[in-house]
C-alpha cells in the first residue's frame, strides 16, 4: 500500500466534504444541537406543572398548604376551583395535570390521621406527571402549623391510567414518533430522487404547476400514514390492553393533520437538499429535537422558557398532546382546538415555503 496515494485519497474526501456545506454543517451542527438540548434543554426535575386547587375546606392550614405547595415551584397553581366536576373538565380538556383537592374535614383528617388528608389528582396519561406527584406525596403536613398526626399525609389519585401501566403512556405517543420519522423522510427523499433520476427535467417541459407537483407528491404518503396509525392503533389494544376512550373519527382526523404537516415539513426539506442521503440528514436533523422536546421522552415542565417556546414550533408537540387527549382522557377536537389550529398554521408555513421554492427549481 502507497501511503502517498492514501494520503491522496483521503486529501480528496476532505476537499470534497469542504465544498460540501450541508453536510459539514451536519457534522458541526447534529453533535452542537445535542450538547444543547441535553445540556440545557432536559432537565429530569419536573418544575411548574400547571395545577388547579379545589379548596373545600377554606381554613387558615388549608391556604397555608397551598401556599407551601406554591412556593416549592413544582406546582404552577393556576385555577381555583369550586366543584369537583370543574376539576374532571379541566384535566380532561388539559388546562391542568394536577388537581389538589382539600376536604371539607381537612382539619379532622389532620388531628386524626386516620386517613388521607389531602388528594392529588393527577392526569395519568402522562407517566411524568405521575413520578411527580409520587413525590408531592411525600411532602410532610406536619409541617403546617398546629397538630397535625404522622398518619396524615397525601393520597395520589390516578386519573385515566389508575394502573400506572407504561405502554398506557407510550403507545399513543409512539404513533407520532412512527410518522414523523417515516412521514418526513419519505417526502424529504421525493424531490431530490426525481432530481437525481433525471425525472424533474421532464416534469419541467410539463404543464404541471408547482402546487400540483408538490401536492401530488403529498398525497399517497397520506394513505400510508392512516395506515401505520391503524396499525399502531390496533397493535397496542390487542398487546398492551391501550384504552380509546374518545373517538376514534377525531383520532384520524388529528393523525390526518399532523400528516400533513410532517408531509408538509419533507417537501421543504427536500428542495433544501441535493442528494438522497442529504435529505436524509436532514430529516433526521429535524426528528431528534421532536424527540427530545416534545414531551415524549422528557418532562416538557422541566424545561427551560426557551425550550418550550422552540418546542411549540414543532408539530409532535401538538400532536402528543391531541393523541393523549383524545384517546387516554376521551377529550374532543373541540377541546383541543388550540392544537390543531398550531398544527394547520404550521401545515400552511411549511407548503407556502416549499411551494415557492419547487416554482424556482422549475422555473
Amino acid at each position: 500500500m502507497s501511503l502517498r496515494r492514501l494520503f491522496s485519497i483521503v486529501l480528496k474526501e476532505l476537499r470534497q466534504l469542504r465544498r460540501d456545506r450541508l453536510t459539514f454543517a451536519m457534522i458541526v451542527g447534529i453533535p452542537t444541537m445535542q450538547l444543547l438540548l441535553f445540556g440545557f434543554a432536559i432537565n429530569l426535575d419536573v418544575r411548574h406543572l400547571d395545577a388547579a386547587v379545589l379548596d373545600q375546606a377554606g381554613t387558615a392550614r388549608s391556604r397555608e398548604l397551598v401556599a407551601e405547595l406554591a412556593a416549592s415551584q413544582v406546582l404552577n397553581l393556576r385555577e381555583a376551583l369550586s366543584a369537583p366536576q370543574q376539576l374532571d373538565e379541566a384535566l380532561r380538556r388539559g388546562r391542568v395535570s394536577v388537581g389538589l383537592v382539600i376536604p371539607e374535614d381537612f382539619e379532622n383528617r389532620l388531628e386524626r390521621g386516620d386517613r388521607p388528608a389531602v388528594q392529588l389528582v393527577v392526569d395519568g396519561s402522562d407517566q411524568v406527571v405521575q413520578q411527580a406527584a409520587r413525590q408531592l406525596a411525600a411532602y410532610p403536613l406536619t409541617r403546617l402549623r398546629g397538630q397535625a398526626a404522622a398518619g396524615a399525609g397525601m393520597e395520589v389519585v390516578n386519573f385515566y391510567n389508575p394502573e400506572r401501566r407504561a405502554p398506557v403512556n407510550t403507545v399513543p405517543g409512539l404513533v407520532g414518533v412512527i410518522l414523523t420519522m417515516t412521514m418526513v423522510m419519505f417526502t424529504a427523499m421525493a424531490l431530490v430522487r426525481e432530481r437525481e433520476r433525471g425525472n424533474l427535467e421532464m416534469l419541467i417541459a410539463t404543464p404541471v404547476s408547482p402546487w400540483e407537483l408538490t401536492v401530488g407528491k403529498v398525497l399517497p404518503f397520506v394513505g400510508i400514514g392512516l395506515v401505520q396509525v391503524s396499525l399502531v392503533l390496533a397493535l397496542g389494544k390487542l398487546i398492551f390492553a391501550v384504552p380509546l376512550r374518545g373517538h376514534l373519527l377525531d383520532v384520524y382526523l388529528a393523525a390526518l393533520l399532523f400528516i400533513i404537516a410532517c408531509l408538509a415539513l419533507g417537501v421543504f426539506l427536500s428542495t433544501l437538499a441535493r442528494s438522497q442521503f442529504q435529505a436524509m440528514q436532514l430529516a433526521f436533523f429535524t426528528f431528534l429535537p421532536q424527540i427530545l422536546l416534545s414531551g415524549f421522552m422528557f418532562p416538557y415542565a422541566g424545561m427551560p422558557r426557551a425550550a418550550q417556546w422552540l418546542s411549540e414550533i414543532l408539530p409532535m408537540t401538538h400532536f402528543l398532546r391531541l393523541i393523549r387527549g383524545i384517546a387516554l382522557r376521551g377529550a374532543t377536537l373541540a377541546d383541543l382546538w388550540i392544537e390543531l389550529v398550531a398544527l394547520a398554521v404550521f401545515s400552511a408555513i411549511m407548503l407556502g415555503i416549499a411551494v415557492t421554492r419547487v416554482r424556482k427549481r422549475l422555473d
